[in-house]
């Protein structure tokens, strides 16, 4: 049997994969096994933010993989201890907790949240306001917290404990806090797989204005716009806000599974020994990874991931065939005239890689993807629009 049909008689058929089969890659490149190259604007939904086979990665990694590749969190590592420094010195933010994913890094979060309001405020203040078309994951607290309908239908009874309000409609937001006994509220600053829409200044800052007001604690998830992927450390940071928990995951690890829930300093203790806890979380040859990623989105790098973007977003905003275009930094989402899917297939045939956000064309390249690259998708994604 070939590779594709073992994989449709051994592998569960959660994925509807595109006919494409990935046997090597390099940088911003990927290699199909018919020796076809693409430009890979998808870096594995936002995973590979230095691209395929980096080295100085690779090497860390490995170095590390060599002394100690896992050992329980029953005892200290270096490159954990490490890693929640290095996190904590970028946020100012006070202690990290690590898991797998960003899924289990919204868990992770949640669960604070609740323990944090049943302490704080009293057992009913459990819930969690979420916002409409926001995405947190698809373990079933995390698919509650999400506020998309279409995602649920499989899946009831859905956890309890979620209450949604309308992006950028403040007064909407306080209404829910008010109407319910809340603990806090959780949102994205772009709703990426809602379609790359980012949250307006404005309505961020109401949101942690109300979150102050109200005694609740802000979340921010930034398991895909995290690890610099706008341009900032972490998106929040475009925003001139601080929040009580943050969650990453996706580009932190730069190819290896990893989340991490960073805590401020009104939720740094509330989990303590026997509340949580992870197996594999705080993996030593994962976190060595990690701290090369962290130590290397420097200003002046993440000053590049802007300009890039901006360029990227001013080569398509007013391409033919385009409807619009949404995002930041390195996190854009095109609208264009025809299906998406139809576009991301033309776009396979003419070698470059993207993904799918609702109605809209998803790119989330490496974040060091060099400028003839970036130029020459452009050209590409241009082309295949005007279709």
């Amino acid at each position: 049997m070939t590779i594709e049909e073992k994989d449709k008689t051994y592998v569960a058929p959660t994925y509807a994969r595109f006919p494409v089969r990935l046997v090597r890659g390099e940088g911003a490149h990927v290699w199909d096994a018919d020796g076809n190259r693409y430009i890979d604007l998808g870096s594995g939904i936002g995973v590979n933010i230095f691209g395929y086979a980096d080295g100085e990665w690779a090497d860390a990694v490995y170095a590390q993989m060599k002394k100690i590749a896992h050992a329980s969190n029953l005892y200290y590592t270096d490159p954990c201890v490490q890693l929640a420094e290095a996190l904590a010195v970028r946020t100012g933010l006070k202690k990290a907790f690590f898991c797998n994913s960003g899924a289990e890094a919204n868990e992770c979060a949640i669960k604070t949240a609740r323990k944090w309001g049943a302490e704080h405020k009293g057992a009913e203040y459990y819930n969690i306001v979420t916002l409409v078309n926001g995405f947190h994951g698809r373990t079933l607290a995390a698919l509650a917290a999400t506020g998309q309908a279409e995602y649920h239908k499989d899946f009831l009874p859905l956890t309890p404990g979620f209450v949604y309000a309308e992006a950028e409609d403040a007064d909407a937001l306080e209404r829910v806090v008010t109407e319910h006994k809340c603990a806090a509220i959780m949102l994205e600053t772009i709703q990426g797989e809602g379609g790359v829409i980012p949250l307006s200044d404005k309505f961020v800052r109401a949101a942690a204005d109300i979150a102050k007001r109200h005694d609740l604690l802000l979340i921010v998830d930034e398991v895909q716009t995290g690890a610099g992927r706008t341009g900032k450390f972490y998106s929040y940071m475009h925003y001139g806000v601080q929040p009580d928990i943050v969650t990453s995951a996706k580009g932190l690890g730069g190819g290896l599974p990893i989340g991490a829930v960073l805590f401020g300093g009104r939720t740094e203790g509330v989990l303590t020994p026997g509340t949580h806890g992870s197996t594999f979380g705080g993996n030593p040859a994962v976190c060595a990874g990690a701290l090369n990623v962290v130590g290397r989105l420097t200003d002046a790098f993440l000053a590049d991931v802007t300009r890039k973007g901006d360029f990227l977003m001013s080569e398509l905003e007013d391409a033919a065939g385009v409807k619009s275009v949404t995002g930041r930094g390195l996190m854009i989402g095109i609208l264009p005239e025809r299906p998406a899917g139809d576009v991301l297939a033309d776009l396979r045939r003419e070698g470059v890689l993207a993904l799918k956000a609702k109605d809209k064309v998803r790119l989330l390249p490496p974040l060091n993807i060099p400028d003839g690259d970036l130029v020459a998708a452009a050209e590409i994604i241009k082309k295949v629009c005007a279709k």
